[in-house]
C-alpha cells in the first residue's frame, strides 16, 4: 500500500479471509469511456462450462488476457489468453497502484442485463497464485454481489458501483465462495474485469 495515502479500509469479512472495497476509482466519465471502450475492443465469446457431465453455453459473455498466452481451466474448459490491450494495460496499472498488488492476466465477464449472473463458486483453480490477490473492477450497473461462508454459512453482501474496485486476498477463496445474484431489476449491461496472478 502506498504509504502517502491516508485511506484506510475496512475488512468486509468477519473472518477467514480478506476483502476490501474501495468504492468508486474512477470517475463517472472515466468509468463510461472505459466501459464503451471495453464493450466495443474486447473480443467477447459466449462461456462454456461442463455442468453435470453436460456441455452448456452461458448467456454472458467473457474474454481472457494476460502478458502472454496463458491457459486458464475452470467449469472443466480451458482458454488461451489474448495479449493486453491499450485499455486493460491503464486500467491495471491504476489498480496496481491503488491496491499495491501486481497481476499477470484478467478474466471478462459481460453481463447484458440484471438476470444474467453467476452462482456460486470460489476462484481456487491450480493455475492460480496461492492466496494471490484477485481485483474486481466494475463498469457499466450497479449490481448486488454475496460471499458465503463454506462452513457457517453466513453471508456478506455488497453493491458493486460503476467504477468500484473490490480485492479479495489471503485465505478468502479457501474458505468463502461468492455469486452475482441474478435480479430482474437491472435491464443495463455490466462489465467485470477480475485482474489475477497466473502463477508462472
Amino acid at each position: 500500500m502506498d504509504l502517502f495515502n491516508q485511506e484506510e479500509f475496512t475488512n468486509l469479512l468477519p473472518f477467514d479471509g480478506d476483502v476490501v472495497y474501495y468504492g468508486a476509482i474512477l470517475t463517472i466519465e472515466k468509468s463510461q469511456y472505459y466501459f464503451e471502450q471495453l464493450l466495443r475492443d474486447i473480443q467477447w465469446e459466449h462461456d462454456q462450462a461442463i455442468i453435470f457431465g453436460k456441455q452448456i453455453t452461458t448467456k454472458r459473455k467473457v474474454a481472457w488476457y494476460g502478458e502472454q498466452s496463458f491457459k486458464y481451466t475452470y467449469s472443466k474448459t480451458t482458454k488461451s489468453a489474448l495479449f493486453w490491450t491499450k485499455e486493460l494495460l491503464e486500467l491495471k496499472k491504476i489498480i496496481e497502484d491503488k491496491t499495491g498488488e501486481t497481476f499477470n492476466s484478467c478474466l471478462l465477464n459481460l453481463y447484458h442485463h440484471g438476470e444474467e449472473g453467476m452462482s456460486w463458486h470460489s476462484d481456487a483453480e491450480k493455475e492460480l497464485k496461492k492466496e494471490g490477490a484477485i481485483a474486481s473492477l466494475s463498469l457499466g450497473a450497479t449490481r448486488n454481489f454475496v460471499f458465503k461462508h463454506k462452513q457457517t454459512k453466513q453471508t456478506i453482501s455488497v453493491c458493486l458501483e460503476k467504477g468500484s474496485l473490490l480485492l479479495m486476498k489471503g485465505k478468502t477463496q479457501a474458505h468463502w465462495l461468492h455469486r452475482l445474484p441474478p435480479t430482474k431489476k437491472v435491464k443495463s449491461p455490466r462489465v467485470n474485469l477480475t485482474f489475477r496472478t497466473i502463477d508462472l
